[in-house]
This record gives structure tokens, C-alpha cells and sequence, in this order.
């Protein structure tokens, strides 16, 4: 690619679109260079975050950081570049008996965007954020200098680029932990919720299993406000499979992925589809409870059955609205969010509601705050940025924030909570955006 080449860039939510300059590169001297030569740089990975975070007027993609340096079988811990996808760490290590400790709600993103957005998962009541199991990381920064970083050396640049958004410099490789399991699959219940209340008494009672996520139909009113299926799991044994999956637990067999081949029209994704696949979606479990084994790409990620789904939403794209409220005032909060998206027509294809755990003081710049955080999908219409400030003003009341891996939109308040980060050379868009809005 030449320099000073620019292209058309977007992230996974097809918003903002912009024509900036963007470099991959796998020569440290190199990647030295463009640093260098450049005002503002921002690092890129495989692009699925949603929003404006990982756009700048140059990008840096790491997507040619994608070798693994080692994997110490014994002890669980594997090394590689920054660019190396959970995809590619998963189809090794889960026949070698390893899983990841934490993983979002999609296998196709880079290590370097684990880190700096500290991502979460469906364990966080239980076991955390990513940052809880990385042993070291190494750096660029500004001054073109390559750091150690962990808790022990560097630990100031440690945490501040931790949940640190890519404002710190740029990741290179990293060092983490991995968790055992014996076989490939969850042992997984489903449990239906007739409502906001129940679903809440749900999550509390199952505080002792490691990963719980529930489906919220947003589009409901009343009665059945915040209906909903809530879906718990833990790894399975060897001794709790079928008989028919023993043969070779840590492998699964290949699946057919298909793709959808084209941007949808707008006119395809309206209220009342949205509202038809809500109620499908909840009508298709016909019993209160249904007790089953699926395999960890079920239960992980179910989008990622379908490649470039995010073409669904048409080619003005969405936006992904995540946010947290504090424990003690989570129900109300919702409650008054979904009667707002109800009220407004503009229903959420996918909402998803999770329980956060107790932060980590120390990774003060990651997103979670003990709470329930909701995401939401939301096609960009000339009816959402007033959605938008709606719910950002609801946030703000119950004294909540917003998940800068998800954000385009919302304002500084409620998403400015980073520190240590200040950077001349290391911006993005977003954090212009933000920045020129306090």
C-alpha cells in the first residue's frame, strides 16, 4: 500500500464511513515509521468494533501481527501478536484442552482489541474481564519506543492501556493466561421470564454459575415488560456428555457458514419485523425450561453463524448502545429504558442483558461497574439521535455509563471515564468527538 493511500473505512456497525489513510504493516522498523511520520495514529484490529473508536485520520492495522510466538502447553499460557483473532487462538487451544477465560459476544476479534477495550463476557459476576489473566503485553509508544508492560514493569502503561481504548500507543504482542476444560461443550439451561421482575430474580439466583446472559423481547409493554430468556451454562465434564459426543470431546465437527451476500434494503428491518422476530424468538422455547448440551460456538457466539450479518440493517448501518447501571438501582433502570424504546417504535433487533461483578480497581479505565448492562442494536434512522439522547439521559440519571467499544453517538459524560490516556500522537475520532463536546 503506498503512502498517503486513503480508503473508504467503516467498522462492524457500517457507521460513520470515513476516507482516511489506514497502513499494515509487520516490520517493527516499519511500523516505527508510520508512527512516526504521522500526527495522529490510531490502531486498528479486525475492525468489529462498532462505533468510531478504532478510526483516525491514519490507521494502523495490525491485522499482519498475526503469528503466535509460543504456547506453554503445562501451564496454560500462550503468547502471540496483537493481531492474532480469538478464531484462530480457539482452533488450538480447545483441542489441547484450553479455553478463554473471557470472551465477547464474537470470536473475530484481535488480542490488541481484548486489551484495550478489556472486554467482558458473559462470567463477568464471576470471573471478570480480560485484564484479570494477562501476564504481560508489549508496546509502542509515542516516542517510538518498545515497552514491557505488566504489573510488575511499566505497570503505570499496564493499566492505563488496559480498557485504554488504543489511546496509550500501540500493542504489539501479549502474553495470557488460558482456562482448562475437559471437553467442548456447555451444559446449558434455558430459562423463559415472563418479565422485567422475573428475569432480575432469575440473575440473582444464578449468581453461582459461571455464565449467564439473557434475550430481552424490548419491544414489550406492561405486564410483560422485559420479557425474556434467560440462558446459563458451565463447561461440561468428560462424565456429563451424551455417549454420542465421546468419541472426540474437544472437537467439533464443520459447520456451513453461510453469508449474507448483500446490503438489505431499509425498508426490510422495521418495527414490525422486529416485533415478528421478538416474538418468534420467545414462542420457539415451548417449555419453561429446557436443559441441553450445545457446543461452545452455540453458546458463545451465536451471531457468528452468519457471515457479514451486519449487513442486515441496510447500508445507512447501525449502532450497538450498551451501557451499565449500578446493582442497587439495575431494575428500575431498565425498566425505564425499555418503556422508552418501546414507546419509541424503534425496537432493537438483538437486546442483551448481563449481570457485571465487582470492578477491578486497578483496571480503572475498563468499562464494567457492578451492575446489569444491556446492549442493544439500533438502525440508524433520522429518529435515533434523539432515541439516543433519550436513553444517555437515563443512564446519566441512575448513574450509569456507556461502553466506548460500542459507542458513535452518546455524550462525553457518560463516556468519558478514561485516565492516563492523554496522548498527542494516539487519537481517534471518537475520542475527538468526545473531547470536543465537554
Amino acid at each position: 500500500m503506498k503512502p498517503n493511500f486513503k480508503q473508504t473505512v467503516t467498522n462492524w456497525g457500517n457507521f460513520p464511513v470515513v476516507v482516511k489513510e489506514m497502513k499494515s504493516e509487520d516490520s517493527l522498523d516499519k511500523i516505527k515509521k508510520f508512527v512516526k511520520n504521522r500526527n495522529e495514529v490510531i490502531a486498528r484490529g479486525n475492525g468489529r468494533c462498532y462505533g468510531d473508536a478504532s478510526l483516525s485520520e491514519n490507521i494502523f492495522s495490525t491485522k499482519r501481527l498475526n503469528k503466535f510466538i509460543s504456547f506453554d502447553r503445562l501451564n496454560g499460557i500462550l503468547e502471540c501478536e496483537s493481531g492474532v483473532l480469538l478464531s484462530e487462538i480457539l482452533k488450538v487451544i480447545v483441542q489441547q484442552g484450553y479455553f478463554l477465560y473471557v470472551t465477547p459476544g464474537t470470536k473475530f476479534i484481535s488480542v490488541g482489541g481484548a486489551i484495550a477495550s478489556d472486554i467482558h463476557g458473559k462470567n463477568h459476576h464471576a470471573e471478570g474481564c480480560f485484564s484479570e489473566y494477562i501476564i504481560e503485553f508489549t508496546l509502542l509508544n509515542e516516542h517510538g519506543e518498545v515497552l514491557k508492560c505488566s504489573r510488575s514493569e511499566n505497570a503505570d502503561k499496564f493499566w492505563s492501556t488496559i480498557g485504554g481504548m488504543g489511546l496509550t500507543g500501540i500493542i504489539l504482542s501479549a502474553k495470557f493466561k488460558l482456562k482448562n476444560i475437559e471437553t467442548a461443550y456447555i451444559r446449558q439451561e434455558s430459562i423463559k421470564a415472563e418479565n422485567l421482575d422475573e428475569i432480575f430474580t432469575l440473575f440473582e439466583e444464578s449468581e453461582n454459575w459461571t455464565y449467564n446472559v439473557a434475550w430481552i423481547d424490548c419491544l414489550q409493554k406492561g405486564d410483560q415488560i422485559g420479557r425474556s430468556i434467560l440462558m446459563r451454562g458451565e463447561h461440561a465434564f468428560l462424565h456429563q456428555i451424551p455417549a454420542k459426543l465421546n468419541d472426540k470431546p474437544l472437537r467439533l465437527k464443520a459447520k456451513s457458514i453461510p453469508t449474507i451476500p448483500f446490503y438489505f434494503p431499509n425498508f426490510i428491518l422495521n418495527n414490525l419485523t422486529v416485533k415478528l422476530f421478538n416474538f418468534f424468538y420467545y414462542k420457539k422455547q415451548t417449555q419453561k425450561v429446557v436443559k441441553n448440551f450445545v457446543d461452545y460456538e452455540s453458546f458463545f457466539y451465536p451471531l457468528d453463524i452468519v457471515n457479514d450479518w451486519n449487513k442486515i440493517y441496510g447500508k445507512s448501518g447501525f449502532i450497538q448502545y450498551q451501557m451499565v447501571i449500578p446493582k442497587s438501582r439495575g431494575k428500575e433502570g431498565m425498566r425505564k429504558i425499555l418503556e422508552t424504546i418501546a414507546l419509541s417504535g424503534n425496537g432493537s433487533f438483538l437486546a442483551v442483558l448481563k449481570l457485571f461483578g465487582k470492578n477491578n480497581a486497578e483496571a480503572y479505565n475498563s468499562f464494567p461497574i457492578e451492575g446489569y448492562t444491556l446492549a442493544l442494536d439500533f438502525k440508524v434512522n433520522s429518529q435515533l439521535k434523539s432515541l439516543v439522547e433519550k436513553l444517555d439521559q437515563i443512564v446519566e440519571e441512575f448513574g450509569g455509563r456507556i461502553y466506548l467499544t460500542k459507542d458513535s453517538m452518546s455524550k462525553s459524560s457518560l463516556t468519558n471515564y478514561l485516565q492516563n490516556v492523554q496522548n498527542p500522537k494516539f487519537v481517534s475520532l471518537q475520542h475527538k468527538r468526545i473531547i470536543s463536546n465537554q
